[in-house]
């Protein structure tokens, strides 16, 4: 999930050689917000999780200067990105880490990363960053919706017909944001919400499918 947004991001602009740091700092920073979250539950291991945090954020913080040096305005995700981690702190703070609100939130800040791609590729914060945050996010709200209908509300009927909807939603908007052609990366998505929401599935095939949705939607984007 961490990739997928990043790499939009390089092809809706122009790889450049800062894009390797970047992606290893942005990679880090991830695996160090992980078990900073992880360790404000009440049973956790703190020691070992502020260890994994303080290495992951040694080496994220390393690899964040040369893009930061390159592109400093990049900086400005910091205030967003803390903002969005406020909204994860809180939810596991009230044992909520499973609501629609803190998984989008979540899904936001993944989408940011394609944002700082972008930005290193073409040095605007123009319309054309808009779009990469604005697919990346629905393509993961597609993904969170169908993930919580073959889960915990696999056996919740008003859920599955929301899900569905949602994913009917998703054809049409890359329409009105001018991008008609792009409806094309959410066939998979709304196809795989009406044909498996509600069924039981293990973990590891949900994690088939989600890999392939994945995938497509980012052939879709560069082809497109």
């Amino acid at each position: 999930m961490v990739s997928v947004p990043f790499l939009v991001g390089v092809a809706a602009s122009s790889p450049q050689w800062l894009h390797v740091p970047l992606f290893i700092a942005w990679l880090g920073l991830y695996l160090t917000a992980y078990p900073l979250l992880q360790s404000l539950k009440r049973n956790a291991n703190r020691q070992r999780l502020y260890t994994w945090a303080a290495i992951y954020g040694t080496v994220a913080l390393a690899c964040l200067i040369p893009a930061v040096v390159g592109q400093s305005s990049l900086l400005w995700f910091g205030p967003m990105l803390v903002g969005l981690l406020l909204v994860n702190i809180w939810h596991v703070r009230h044992k909520a880490e499973r609501s629609l609100t803190n998984d989008l939130c979540a899904m936001l800040v993944f989408s940011l990363g394609g944002a700082a791609a972008y930005l290193i590729g073409s040095g605007e914060w123009d319309y054309g960053m808009l779009i990469v945050v604005l697919f990346s996010f629905l393509h993961f709200t597609g993904s969170t919706f169908f993930v919580k209908s073959v889960f915990r509300e696999r056996n919740n009927p008003r859920w599955i017909r929301l899900s569905r909807l949602v994913h009917v939603i998703l054809l049409f908007i890359p329409a009105v944001v001018g991008y008609p052609w792009m409806g094309l990366a959410f066939v998979y998505s709304a196809a795989r919400a009406f044909r498996y929401a509600g069924q039981t599935f293990r973990p590891m095939k949900v994690g088939i499918i989600e890999i392939i949705g994945a995938v497509q939607f980012l052939l879709w984007f560069i082809l497109l």
